[in-house]
């Protein structure tokens, strides 16, 4: 008899498995089976969902609901206005009490093929970050742990999906019934700002009644230690155009003289951050809600991580004189890119005719939308700025010294989870129990989820299961997922479905 169905016999045998029981099983379970899983992940990634693509979108959506249908679920594919499905399955266990949600995303980030050293819908097994091309499916298992499947959308997060029907087959294998009817919402349009999301899940807000959301996205704490999260920041674009000459200028004839935008956007940005990346706009942080005592001490329990990712990073200093994980608590202005006149062998001596800048507000609890925007407009306001939502004219160029052109982006504000709720305490004890020994526990992902949207409507406890790689490039080029990420994700999962209570 192999080892897996002897774990299978000694469940129906000795009936529960214990906690230490039920990880060795699934863990058995998945070592017999990595070739097939690995298959399932490469089979998804090499399914173009991405935003540009709506016929890839929607093969996804089919796909993933005809892989609840053959595990027994009962599913629906809710869509509005030509948007991307959201694919639904219910699965009831008998007996069970509570009822879990487990979302992710199948959308990925649009990619730029160019950046990329392999097609990221051909998915490509490497033996590290910057390592060779494996032939992985002609390798004999047990596979290397450390090897790492690079394609887009393989962490973010499509390896979630791939590790929740894992699970859920290891579970069956193992004749091990759900401790809590499963719901399942996998939505494909999280990296568009979900501007569907809210009206659907409005419409089915009966379907969706639940005691807990859990939320299949983000990476691991940095120390690859397993973690959850009890919420995420918000965010908020902005790109600014800053204006100067009708046309480019000879700055030797007009230096000194005609003002130069891009000066004009190096100035601003000074007066919005300082060098340590402390937000400095007035009253920018006044609605921020403090930490609790539970959520610091979370925080101080946490691994550090800070000096290996110096290295990393090839970084001398960090911003702000705290932990990583501190700083992620505060609300922040990252300016994502600047573009004015030339550089390098395209650049002329010359007073370019704009300046554009592209910023990411990332937002903490308390803090809304429609009143970061007022504070900053209210700021540019008192520094000086005409502030205008259309190409200015002659007449308005020559009317106003100081001319900003503002075009806000989507966004949505924080959620922090409370993080001492009885079933916050259950998740706690089940992803302890896949681990097999301490988790980390954030109050809050530094990265950003539209999962207040859930908190609004639904009002139950938000809790995130993070299963990727820290450096798992999402939404940039050569996208990958390590191995051991994937398999620690099917162990936290099976929990979650078979261990869950309060």
């Amino acid at each position: 008899m192999n080892r897996l169905a002897a774990a299978c016999l000694a469940v129906l045998i000795a009936g529960p498995a214990s906690a230490a029981d039920l990880r060795a099983q699934v863990n058995d379970y998945r070592a017999a089976h990595e070739a097939a899983i690995i298959g399932q992940l490469d089979e998804l990634v090499r399914l173009k969902s991405i935003a540009a693509d709506s016929q890839g979108l929607a093969a996804t959506g089919a796909y993933l609901e005809s892989q609840l249908k053959t595990r027994g679920f009962d599913t629906a594919s809710w869509s509005v206005g030509g948007s991307p499905p959201i694919v639904y399955g219910l699965l009831k266990s008998p007996g069970a009490k509570r009822t879990a949600i487990f979302y992710a995303h199948y959308d990925g980030q649009p990619i730029t093929r160019a950046q990329w050293s392999s097609d990221p819908f051909v998915p490509v097994m490497r033996d590290g970050l910057a390592g060779k091309d494996l032939g992985w499916k002609a390798a004999k298992p047990p596979f290397n742990p450390e090897w790492r499947l690079f394609g887009r959308g393989a962490a973010d997060d499509k390896s979630a999906i791939i590790s929740f029907l894992a699970a859920f087959d290891a579970l069956k294998a193992l004749h091990r019934k759900p401790s809590v009817n499963i719901k399942v919402v996998w939505e494909g349009e999280e990296e568009a700002s979900s501007a569907h999301l809210d009206g659907i899940l409005k419409t089915h807000a009966a379907e969706l009644q639940s005691d807990v959301w859990l939320i299949g996205d983000g990476p691991v704490h940095q120390s690859r230690t397993p973690t959850i999260y009890f919420g995420a920041r918000g965010s908020l674009g902005l790109d600014a155009t800053i204006y100067g000459p009708l046309r480019a200028l000879h700055d030797g004839h007009y230096g000194n003289w005609v003002p130069n935008p891009a000066a004009m956007a190096a100035e601003l940005i000074t007066q919005m951050r300082d060098g340590e990346g402390r937000i400095i706009i007035p009253d920018f942080a006044d609605d921020v809600r403090p930490l609790t005592d539970a959520e610091r001490s979370a925080i101080a329990r946490l691994p550090p991580v800070e000096g290996g990712l110096k290295k990393e990073f090839g970084i001398a200093r960090t911003e702000g004189g705290e932990s990583l994980t501190a700083s992620t608590m505060r609300p922040s202005i990252n300016i994502r890119g600047i573009r004015s006149g030339q550089v390098g062998a395209e650049a002329n001596n010359a007073i370019p005719v704009d300046a554009v800048l592209s910023v990411d507000f990332r937002l903490v609890p308390g803090q809304t939308t429609p009143g970061l925007q007022d504070k900053v407009e209210a700021f540019l306001k008192a520094k000086g700025w005409t502030v205008v939502r259309e190409t200015p004219d002659t007449v308005t160029r020559l009317a106003h010294p100081r001319i900003i052109k503002l075009n806000w982006g989507g966004g949505y504000p924080a959620l922090r989870s409370d993080m001492t709720s009885p079933a916050a305490k259950g998740v706690i004890a089940a992803a302890q129990s896949a681990a097999g020994g301490p988790i980390a526990i954030l109050p809050m992902m530094g990265g950003s989820v539209p999962i207040n949207t859930f908190d609004e409507l639904f009002h139950v406890p938000i809790i995130g299961l993070p299963i990727g790689n820290h450096d798992n490039n999402q939404h940039a080029a050569n996208e990958n997922m390590r191995l051991r990420n994937l398999w620690d994700g099917i162990a936290l999962y099976a929990a979650m479905m078979a261990q869950l209570d309060w």
